[in-house]
């Protein structure tokens, strides 16, 4: 088996200013850069204002403290050792969204998917094809449905023991949105944030909309350029997380009904909208459903766009 690395979306306008070109017409104003490895990502933070970087590391560093399931003892790690537990307002309120998202994509969008990613590897890094009686074994535990939600005390309850969540596929969106707010409470206009390929994009690059080139799924060289002000994007692919045998492609991103990697013919998927949670959620849900279910999807979202590339869109070697 071969495995090849993560997302390859690159805030390409940022990386032109910090050169001093004048590529995608940037201008000769001071940005300070940062980058810093959170959330199991290259976070890197651009602004025009010195202390925007420690800003927005000190709070994703906070979510990922709730959030992660890989660290002990985040919320998330002890929920789903015991199976029950009481949270904190934001770690009960990412759990309620995800529960949305799982009802409005009829059950494509799923952070119970945990089990599923253990059991094709991908949690380890030991990437395998495991046995259709392992997979269905696997399936009862899998289903949003499973998530009860005690609103008055913040108690988070698994129905069926063994159920796991991993919020990987909205963690970095919500995380952007938490520093966002702690910028604007500073009174920060202006900064660009990419958290692996996760952005949100805050106020302008001195009057102008920051530019982000989205890399093609498949070759060298950019797909897409997106100008954005006050937007969050996130692109969910084939090609972020996967391994090959035999010539076929096994990508991160489960389908929860199969209990296996998506088949959607989609390979990669970018949405555009106001919040980095409901980008996030909904480029996930839009790669298992497939472009024609997903295009409908991203439809009842206000001010949300979505962006599709079919495996058929795509040179074949």
């Amino acid at each position: 088996m071969t495995t090849i690395n993560f997302k390859r979306v690159f805030i390409f306008s940022a990386i032109c200013c910090l050169l001093n070109t004048v590529f995608f017409g940037c201008q000769k104003h001071p940005l300070y850069k940062e980058t810093k490895i959170l959330m199991g990502t290259f976070v890197e933070v651009i602004s025009p204002y010195r202390e925007a970087a420690d800003i927005v590391f000190k709070e994703m560093r906070r979510v990922e403290d709730l959030l992660s399931r890989y660290k002990e003892n985040s919320e998330v790690s002890r929920l789903n050792k015991d199976g029950k537990l009481k949270v904190s307002p934001e770690t009960f309120y990412v759990i309620k969204k995800t529960k949305e998202f799982f009802y409005q994509s009829a059950g494509a969008f799923d952070i119970t998917s945990a089990p599923l990613a253990d059991l094709w590897g991908f949690s380890a890094k030991d990437f395998r094809i495991p046995q259709e009686e392992d997979i269905q074994k696997v399936l009862p535990l899998i289903g949003s449905d499973k998530i009860i939600l005690h609103e008055s005390e913040f108690v988070v309850e698994f129905k069926t023991p063994g159920t796991k969540i991993d919020l990987g596929a909205v963690g970095k969106g919500f995380a952007l949105d938490c520093s966002v707010k702690k910028l604007k409470e500073r009174r920060i206009q202006s900064c660009l944030i990419n958290a692996g390929g996760q952005v949100y994009a805050l106020g302008t690059r001195y009057g102008s909309p920051w530019k982000i080139g989205i890399v093609d799924p498949r070759k060298r060289g950019l797909r897409d350029i997106l100008k954005l002000s006050n937007k969050s994007v996130s692109t969910s692919g084939d090609y972020e997380q996967y391994f090959l045998k035999d010539g076929k492609r096994y990508a991160h991103i489960f389908n929860p009904k199969t209990g296996r990697p998506a088949d959607s013919k989609v390979v990669s998927v970018t949405v555009i909208a106001d919040d980095g949670l409901t980008a996030d959620a909904l480029s996930t849900a839009i790669f298992v459903l497939g472009k024609r279910k997903g295009e409908e999807l991203a439809k009842r979202f206000p001010n949300v766009e979505a962006r599709i590339i079919e495996d058929k869109d795509v040179p074949h070697s």
